[in-house]
């Protein structure tokens, strides 16, 4: 029984923060203390709800879970550290503050290492109360916002659909991801390689750390040294201060090389001997720096036709593919196509802040038929652009463009467009700028995989990009 406290008084008003009643529960087995604090608390706007013992807060906790507990430490029978433990068993992430008048340091630092969110002394003091209650609350909005932020991200970074080659390779990331063997992901454009390996990352034990990617398409050949491997201060022109690599910040967690088959063969050389050793030194740097790093790389490219043409090395392929995973294309899983459909389209409706849309089967069955040779991403960038354009809160299948729409091809599609044109050349220039066009949208605008894709010079691409205006697409 904690000795007599005087009530708490009023002082100059603080300012508020709070725009909705949050529920606060007040446990103490003081009279005087649950009144002073349920009438301050009640009057700043929150609901406030009281027990006299740890008991009686146990059982209103189960009833109605508040998003805050003040809870005093001495009490007859079941105590405040007692509570306090029982508390964080059952609700882990329930706030609550501790009080006490005759608490000792080592008691308000147990109470913090049992997850106690503050500690304050009585007698208590009004702006005291007020301050750290709203810091709680504020901390505790923070944090399921944030845990909301985590559930959505997660959602986004999941592998959608159930035919036979998407649970085999669920099964293949469920069975490799807790290990440490390096993975090589296989697979055409747009077909999700990127998102199959950070599911191998979020399911590993190196899950504690990010993983660190690099885009070895992106790179310049000059860079990809100090790139991967960081350099120090004065290494070279420019290199006003020391910087670490992809490598260096990968230690003990996860380094994704993506677009493998599009590194040069010297930097490709210079990771085999990383790889192989797992130590290296910074660019200008004489210092041998030691790693742990689980290496995940992809590529579109045929990797051994790549090394019998002599683009890729060998012993690189035969180090990073110790578990191969083929991401099979967006064809060969038709049969996801709805529920693919069906997330894209709420996830867009939501970014969008627009009423939420479906598609209507025969929009579906139309989709269903065309054969996606932009995979996953294509399908994607078409869902976003019918959901920002299509009025209707339904999509359905005159929403659905050519190429997309085979129904509309002699009608108003590409049979009629030919009555527009008088010669050849301006007929064949009209197909040039839409086929680029469409297959630019496919690979979300990277020139490079475009026309390694066509078939044509990335040069030439550029040229046809900028003589047809493409580059000032929006």
């Amino acid at each position: 029984m904690t000795a007599a406290a005087p009530p708490l008084c009023r002082p100059v008003a603080l300012p508020r923060d709070h725009e909705m009643a949050r529920s606060i529960l007040v446990v103490d087995d003081e009279e005087s203390i649950i009144q002073s604090l349920d009438g301050i608390l009640t009057d700043e706007g929150w609901d406030v709800q009281t027990a006299s013992n740890g008991k009686a807060a146990l059982e209103k906790i189960e009833e109605e879970i508040p998003d805050l507990v003040l809870l005093d430490i001495w009490m007859p029978e079941l105590d405040g550290i007692d509570t306090l433990v029982r508390i964080k068993e059952a609700y882990p992430h329930l706030q609550v503050v501790m009080m006490s008048g005759h608490a000792t340091i080592e008691t308000a630092v147990k109470a913090t290492k049992l997850g106690a969110y503050d500690f304050i002394e009585k007698p208590l003091s009004l702006e005291k109360v007020l301050l750290t209650t709203q810091n709680a609350l504020e901390y505790n909005q923070l944090a399921n916002e944030v845990s909301l932020l985590r559930e959505r991200e997660e959602g986004r970074r999941r592998i959608t659909g159930e035919s036979p080659v998407i649970r085999e390779l669920k099964d293949q990331i469920r069975i490799v991801a807790p290990t440490n063997a390096w993975v090589l992901i296989s697979g055409e454009n747009g077909t999700g390689k990127e998102l199959v390996a950070h599911t191998i990352h979020r399911r590993s034990k190196r899950t504690h750390k990010p993983m660190v990617e690099v885009n070895c398409a992106a790179i310049p050949e000059e860079l990809i040294e100090s790139e991967l491997f960081g350099h120090e201060k004065g290494a070279f022109t420019g290199a006003g201060a020391m910087k670490r690599g992809k490598f260096d910040l990968a230690h003990e967690a996860t380094l994704f090389l993506d677009e493998i088959g599009d590194m040069s063969l010297k930097a490709q050389s210079k990771t085999l001997r990383i790889l192989q050793e797992q130590k290296f030194e910074r660019v200008g740097g004489s210092k041998t720096i030691r790693v742990d790093v689980r290496v995940i790389a992809a590529t579109n490219k045929d990797l051994e036709a790549e090394i019998e043409k002599g683009t890729f090395r060998e012993d690189l392929y035969f180090r990073l593919n110790v578990i191969p995973i083929r991401v099979p294309p967006l064809r060969e899983r038709v049969e996801d196509i709805p529920a693919l459909i069906q997330e894209f389209t709420e996830e867009f409706s939501l970014d969008a802040n627009l009423p939420s849309k479906r598609f209507s089967e025969e929009a579906v069955d139309i989709l269903k038929r065309y054969p996606w040779p932009g995979n996953v991403r294509e399908l994607k960038n078409l869902v976003e652009r019918l959901v920002i354009m299509t009025a209707s809160g339904e999509i359905g299948a005159g929403d659905i463009p050519l190429p997309f729409n085979r129904t509309r091809e002699g009608e108003d599609g590409f049979e009629a467009s030919l009555e527009g044109f008088d010669t050849y050349r301006e007929a064949r220039a009209e197909f040039e700028k839409a086929f680029i066009s469409r297959k630019l949208e496919s690979f979300g605008g990277n020139v490079s995989q475009t026309a390694e894709a066509i078939g044509i010079e990335r040069s030439n691409l550029h040229k046809k990009i900028k003589a047809y205006g493409l580059d000032k697409r929006t």
